[in-house]
């Protein structure tokens, strides 16, 4: 199942609007803010999907039966262009567990790419609900390894990818790897270049997020 916000209005197509701007993008700081709003308010939606108990609850004048959240997802995020998305993610979902990867694209010298994964902090998974965030779903590539590497720590019960663009090739690849997964985006984008990059997109998240950084 996709979900595209941009088919309908909402602020976070102000957002996104904002995400690709080239004038706005010179903030970094507002960037930042701008994934993390994003995030929250999908991290939102994706709550009223989730399973919930009833419990007693004491305040000063009594009790209150409230609905709470059976159990608390594991947000897992790639390293660095991820770390917005994932904070906004987790001023939602405040008591979740937390999974980090260090997926990137290594560059050859002909132009070509491969996709390295040589890190991965994780929780027991095992029947957990698990976000994953990345600004960008171009190719698909490091989305699928990440979670075929998170996969390999545990049993996902239900799988949710948090982007703010997404390519629509991108979407295809990840659906045929993980044809459960929910995949949840600000704005959807037909093409992509000769690179991998998302067209129009909104060009590197990562640096414009924090800073350029030297090809490997």
């Amino acid at each position: 199942m996709v979900h595209n916000f941009s088919n309908e209005h909402s602020l976070i197509s102000n957002w996104v609007s904002e995400l690709r701007c080239v004038d706005v993008q010179k903030d970094r700081m507002r960037f930042r803010r701008n994934l993390e709003r994003i995030a929250e308010v999908i991290g939102y939606e994706i709550s009223k999907n989730m399973e919930t108990e009833d419990v007693d609850i004491t305040t000063p004048m009594g009790k209150a039966k409230c609905k709470v959240l059976k159990d608390q997802p594991v947000l897992a995020t790639i390293l660095r262009a991820g770390l917005a998305m994932h904070n906004g993610l987790l001023s939602y979902f405040d008591k979740a567990d937390n999974a980090f990867l260090s997926a990137y694209r290594k560059h050859n010298a002909d132009g070509t790419f491969e996709i390295a994964l040589e890190y991965m902090s994780c929780p027991p998974i095992d029947g957990r609900v698990v976000i994953v965030s990345d600004p960008m779903l171009a190719t698909g590539a490091s989305l699928v390894k990440a979670v075929q590497y998170i996969r390999d720590a545990g049993n996902i019960k239900e799988l949710h990818v948090v982007c703010a663009i997404a390519a629509t090739k991108g979407i295809d690849t990840l659906l045929k790897a993980e044809p459960a997964a929910t995949i949840w985006c600000g704005a959807i984008d037909d093409n992509l270049s000769a690179k991998g990059y998302i067209l129009p997109g909104l060009g590197d998240a990562g640096d414009l997020a924090y800073g350029s950084k030297m090809q490997q």
